[in-house]
């Protein structure tokens, strides 16, 4: 990446607004909205339980046998991605050598451990996606970095800090308990496990628990299936690093989902197999990617001391509505932020209030998705196909897409879009794929059809928490998320929690949200330990003021109930008052960040009580 290959995704000159028939977009929105609509909501997919758990097996590491655990840590960790290496890191860096993180698969990295399907790679800026590159000494090999560079990355952090030497592995908590007397966490696993920790960790993410469709019959195929996060190589040939997947070359094969995830790896399939056949609920929104190589002399010109945090603080600032001078990532998540914010600043000062900030919202909005459905017409083909892969929402509906060959993939005579019109696949039968009555006889089907996200954290998680008095954390959150920061909770000392809500709530760069709360929980933790202080618990009045504060904001601005269904928006259905609380700081992204570094600066962790 260099000056000359810094690309703005969707950069093309704005189209006309005057030649936009808004009125005519928004019947159009709500007509595909409307035909999607579910009552069964997130109820329509499957668990993988029964039958179907040979889906949750890990194609990649074998399970290695070791004796229960019965000791004592500092400090526990649950979940191995992003954000348990963030946490362990900052905290080894504070002083706390004793770090255990837990983690279900069989190495660190998360989601990036699960996702190894061909094409992976991040659609947020390397630079600023993978986390610690200041602290490791990286530089990533190109401005969007493929799976398998991300996940070494997650595992240069667990070497540079130490952070195998008490981790397990293939591992899942099953209980956790406080234990006031003693002021400890009891931990117990699946693995046999029962052992003490004075502070707990949980970072588990939306994005680790496979779905599948409720489709009738799935049970009944006699062919090869596989979910994408758990992708089968040795049914496929091919490796992670993007092989040609030659074992496909007389196969014919079904893929069933066309979100993030068949985006990336349609290609890899379009130029492998016999026949490719994609079946289509909900087309995505694709913008330009221009993925390019880094260059090494361009990237010492800018990797000065604390270059990273910069350019964290650039991005959030021009995304999430700030004033940034310049936009040192440029990409297709500020390129629409940049438009808004230019129309919104044409507004006369008086006449900037909420409804008119939220008609700019929705012009710049409509002007962009123009733009990327002229982009499908501009590369497909076959005028019927093209229609069909367009995508009729907001683009902050569903999680915008960014690729240079999915959409030429479509141009290929063995690929083959199987459009379901909103209706989703009829069923599945020993030998095929039935959409509208007709029977498309395959080998393979790949099931690209996401992870779960709506339901309950304890089924996501598969545990609870027992804090003071013998509470459950599920009983306490019955009505909604109630922290300080995100991160504290009453009534369960020593515990954090690592993840965007009620914190910065940046869904466009969740790392960035990461990476702060690591930096917070160290330096609570070493303001614990410092002053001989047992136990660290956020004030019910703390909490409740917190959550008044929060509640004074716009609410969520992404995935509204008048968008398509989707995870982002419960898939249509009203997700109760609890989602009231699923908000962030009401100032924005960048201004949470300046509060939370201040507020840890003080040094007086205004809220908290220790003792």
């Amino acid at each position: 990446m260099s000056e000359s290959t810094t690309l703005t995704p969707g950069a093309q000159a704005p189209l006309d607004q005057a030649r936009i028939d808004k009125d005519a977009l928004r019947r159009k929105y709500r007509e595909e909205r409307d035909k999607r609509l579910r009552p069964d909501g997130n109820e329509q997919y499957l668990r993988l339980a029964g039958q179907l758990a040979h889906y949750l097996d890990d194609p990649y590491t074998p399970v290695a046998p070791r004796k229960p655990l019965t000791d004592h840590v500092t400090f526990t960790f649950i979940g191995g991605g992003f954000a348990g290496l963030m946490t362990g890191a900052r905290l080894v860096e504070a002083g706390v050598s004793d770090v255990r993180i837990i983690e279900k698969g069989g190495d660190f990295g998360g989601t990036w451990y699960w996702n190894r399907y061909p094409g992976a790679q991040c659609d947020t800026a390397s630079l600023i996606y993978m986390p610690l590159l200041e602290e490791t000494g990286y530089m990533p090999t190109e401005k969007y970095a493929h799976a398998p560079e991300i996940l070494a990355h997650c595992q240069r952090i667990g070497r540079h800090y130490g952070l195998y030497d008490n981790a397990l592995f293939h591992t899942e908590v099953r209980d956790l308990e406080w234990d006031e007397d003693r002021c400890i966490w009891i931990v117990r696993t699946n693995r046999g496990d029962t052992f003490t920790t004075q502070f707990l960790g949980m970072g588990t993410g939306p994005l680790h628990v496979p779905k599948l469709p409720g489709i009738p019959g799935i049970t009944s195929f006699e062919g090869h299936s596989f979910h994408t996060s758990r992708w089968d190589y040795a049914y496929t040939g091919g490796d992670p690093s993007g092989a040609l997947l030659d074992k496909l070359a007389d196969k014919r094969v079904a893929i069933i989902g066309t979100g993030a995830t068949a985006v990336q790896c349609v290609p890899h399939l379009a130029r492998a197999c016999k026949a490719l056949y994609v079946f289509q609920r909900t087309p995505s929104s694709v913008d330009v990617r221009a993925n390019a190589p880094i260059d090494p002399e361009w990237f010492a010109g800018i990797a000065s001391p604390g270059w990273q945090q910069r350019w964290l603080e650039n991005f959030t600032e021009n995304q999430a509505g700030g004033t940034a001078a310049e936009d040192l990532v440029q990409d297709g998540w500020t390129d629409l932020s940049r438009r808004i914010r230019s129309r919104i600043m044409q507004l006369p000062a008086d006449q900037r209030t909420v409804p008119n900030m939220l008609a700019a919202y929705e012009d710049s909005d409509f002007e962009k998705m123009e733009e990327i459905r002229a982009r499908v017409d501009a590369i497909v083909t076959d005028r019927d196909t093209a229609q069909k892969l367009k995508a009729w929402y907001r683009q902050l509906c569903k999680r915008p897409c960014f690729h240079d060959a999915y959409l030429q993939a479509f141009n290929s005579p063995n690929t083959h879009l199987i459009d379901t019109d909103g209706k989703g696949v009829e069923r599945i039968t020993p030998t095929g794929v039935v959409v509208a009555g007709v029977e498309y006889p395959v080998d393979c089907i790949i099931y690209a059809s996401g992870f779960e996200v709506g339901t309950d954290y304890t089924r996501r998680t598969g545990f609870d928490m027992t804090g003071r008095d013998g509470r459950k954390l599920s009983e306490y959150w019955a009505n909604g998320m109630r922290t300080l920061h995100g991160i504290h909770v009453h009534g369960f000392p020593n515990a954090f929690i690592v993840q965007p809500t009620q914190g910065a709530n940046l869904i466009s760069n969740v790392p960035h949200n990461l990476t702060e709360a690591g930096r917070t929980i160290a330096a609570v933790v070493r303001h614990a330990r410092d002053a001989g202080a047992r136990a660290v618990e956020v004030t019910e009045q703390a909490e409740a003021d917190w959550i008044a504060l929060l509640l004074t904001g716009m609410g969520r601005m992404i995935g509204s109930p008048d968008c398509t269904p989707g995870y982002y928006n419960n898939e249509g259905q009203d997700p109760g008052p609890k989602a009231r609380l699923n908000v962030g700081y009401p100032a924005g992204a960048t201004a949470y960040f300046r509060y939370i570094d201040a507020w840890r600066n003080a040094g007086e962790f205004a809220g908290l009580e220790f003792r």
